[in-house]
């Protein structure tokens, strides 16, 4: 498998998984409606990335399609999770965006 789609797909399963990981965190914090948006973006991030990263595995010619779009989730999964100060939420932000430049560069777009 090319490297760059390797990447991407490793970007890929981390981010999934630093969502995964914000989205349980934020359900236990205090004031977890104010973690709404983080959550539900979590939930959405995590989902297209494991999409994209499958469809990158199978060399599919939706993957670069798909990853432009990833990127946008992820971006914007980043910066929501970026405004938050919870330890969990500032490594998913960090995630988010190592994801989505990985994605924006598979797709062509960077």
């Amino acid at each position: 498998m090319n490297e760059q789609f390797q990447r991407c797909i490793e970007a890929c399963y981390l981010c999934a998984t630093a969502c995964d990981n914000c989205a349980t965190s934020c359900l236990q914090e205090e004031h977890v409606e104010m973690m709404r948006d983080c959550i539900r973006y979590d939930i959405q991030c995590a989902a297209i990335c494991r999409v994209s990263a499958q469809l990158m595995a199978q060399k599919s010619e939706y993957a670069a399609q798909l990853c432009k779009l990833c990127a946008e989730i992820c971006d914007r999964c980043g910066d929501e999770c970026g405004q938050h100060e919870h330890d969990h939420c500032q490594h998913c932000a960090r995630a988010c965006h190592q994801c989505a430049e990985a994605c924006r560069t598979m797709a062509g777009t960077a």
